[in-house]
C-alpha cells in the first residue's frame, strides 16, 4: 500500500474522529470567512459612496462612528474651499430611510444643482430640481426601475410626497440605486441646516492630490482625507472596529483549533502506539511516522477549510438578506478570504501538532510495541 492510500485509510477507517474534527475546523474557518467578507463587503460598499463623484479625493469627519455619521459644517466647508491647490469642492447630505421592505437602506443625497456635472451625475429623463424646491426629486435610473417610478410621478420620502422631475445617471451602481434632493430642502428635512455629510475635491491643475490632502489632514485636523477603501478606517471606527473582530477571530480560531487539532492528534497517537511501534519496528523511520501524523491532520484540516468556505457562502447570503443589511451588505468573496481560510486551517494544524509529533517523535519501538 502506497504512503498516501495508507493515510486515506487511516483518516477512513477512523470516520466518527474525523468527522468530528473536519467540522470543528469547518466551523473556525467558516466564522473567519464569514467575518472577512463581511468587512469587505461593507468596505466595497462605503467605497461606492465615496466614488460617486469625479473627484481626487473624499472628505470626511475624522473618527465618526460611521462613514454617513460624518458632519461638516459650513465653516469647515468653507476652509476647505480656501485650501491652497484646491479647484472645486462639492458637498453634499447622504441620508439612509427605509423605504419599503425591498429597500429598507435607500440611498439619498442632497447636492445643489448647479454641482450635479461635477458630481458625475447626467440627466435621462426630464429636468434637474430648482436649488430651493420643496418637493422635486431626481431618482436613478435604477431607483426609477426598482420602484416603478417615471418623471411626473410621485416619491413619498423623508414624510413628505415628491414629484419625480428627473432620472439621472451616474455610471455608479450604488448611486444610480438612491434619489437626489436640493441640499438646503434634505438640510430642512433631516433638521440640519448648514451641515454636509462628504466634501469631494477635485485639486486644481499641475497640484498633486497628496499634498492637497496632507493640508488639509493637518490643517484641519477634525477632518480627514480619503483616496483608498483602506484609509476607511480614518472615518469610520465601525468599519475599524470590524476589521479588527477579523484578525482577532483570525487569531482566536487558530488557537481554538490547534486546541482540537491537537487532542485528536494526541488520541490518535495514544490509540495507535503499537502501530506506530511496529512500523518502526519494521524500518520506518521517526520522519516518516511523524510524517503520516502530520499528513493526515492537514488532509483533514483542507477538507474542513473546503467545508468551512462553503458554509460561509450559506451564511454570508443568509446575512445580506436580513432587513437591516440588505441593499448595504453585499458578500465579496475576495481572494484574500480564500487565502485566509486557508491559512487558518493550516495553522490550526501545525500549532496543534506540535506536541502530539514531539510525542511520537521521542516513541521507542520496544516500548510502543509493549504498550496496552
Amino acid at each position: 500500500m502506497s504512503f498516501l492510500l495508507l493515510i486515506l485509510h487511516n483518516v477512513w477507517s477512523r470516520k466518527a474522529r474525523s468527522l468530528g474534527s473536519t467540522a470543528a475546523v469547518a466551523v473556525a474557518v467558516m466564522t473567519v470567512v464569514t467575518l472577512a467578507v463581511t468587512s469587505s463587503g461593507l468596505e466595497q460598499s462605503a467605497a461606492s459612496v465615496i466614488s460617486l463623484a469625479k473627484a481626487d479625493f473624499t472628505v470626511a469627519q475624522k473618527g465618526a462612528p460611521d462613514l454617513l455619521q460624518s458632519t461638516i459644517d459650513a465653516h469647515e466647508l468653507t476652509r476647505l474651499r480656501s485650501t491652497p491647490g484646491v479647484a472645486r469642492v462639492v458637498g453634499v447630505l447622504v441620508e439612509i430611510e427605509h423605504i419599503n421592505a425591498d429597500n429598507p437602506a435607500f440611498i439619498e443625497i442632497g447636492i445643489n444643482p448647479g454641482d450635479l456635472p461635477a458630481f458625475g451625475v447626467r440627466i435621462v429623463a426630464g429636468r434637474a430640481y430648482a436649488p430651493t424646491a420643496a418637493h422635486e426629486v431626481m431618482l436613478g435610473w435604477r431607483a426609477a426601475d426598482n420602484l416603478g417610478l417615471r418623471v411626473g410621478d410621485r416619491f413619498h420620502a423623508d414624510g413628505s410626497w415628491n414629484t419625480v422631475v428627473g432620472l439621472y445617471s451616474t455610471g455608479n451602481t450604488f448611486g444610480d440605486a438612491g434619489a437626489m434632493f436640493p441640499l438646503p430642502t434634505i438640510q430642512g428635512y433631516n433638521r440640519v441646516a448648514g451641515i454636509i455629510t462628504l466634501a469631494f475635491v477635485k485639486v486644481a491643475p499641475g497640484a498633486s492630490p497628496s499634498v492637497v490632502a496632507h493640508r488639509i489632514d493637518y490643517g484641519q485636523p477634525e477632518l480627514t482625507t480619503i483616496r483608498t477603501a483602506s484609509q476607511f478606517g480614518r472615518a469610520d471606527r465601525d468599519l475599524l472596529y470590524l476589521q479588527a473582530a477579523v484578525n482577532g477571530s483570525t487569531v482566536l480560531a487558530i488557537l481554538i483549533g490547534a486546541v482540537i487539532v491537537g487532542n485528536t492528534m494526541l488520541l490518535s497517537l495514544f490509540e495507535r502506539t503499537r502501530e506506530f511501534g511496529l512500523l518502526r519496528a519494521v524500518g520506518w523511520t521517526r520522519r516518516r511516522t511523524i510524517g503520516m501524523l502530520l499528513s493526515e491532520s492537514l488532509l483533514l484540516s483542507l477538507l474542513g477549510a473546503i467545508v468551512g468556505v462553503a458554509l460561509s457562502f450559506a451564511v454570508a447570503a443568509g446575512l445580506s438578506a436580513l432587513p437591516a443589511l440588505r441593499g448595504l451588505l453585499h458578500p465579496n468573496f475576495t481572494e484574500a478570504a480564500f487565502w485566509r481560510a486557508l491559512y487558518t486551517a493550516l495553522g490550526m494544524t501545525l500549532l496543534g501538532a506540535l506536541y502530539p509529533t514531539a510525542r511520537a517523535a521521542v516513541l521507542s519501538p520496544i516500548k510502543a510495541l509493549s504498550y496496552e
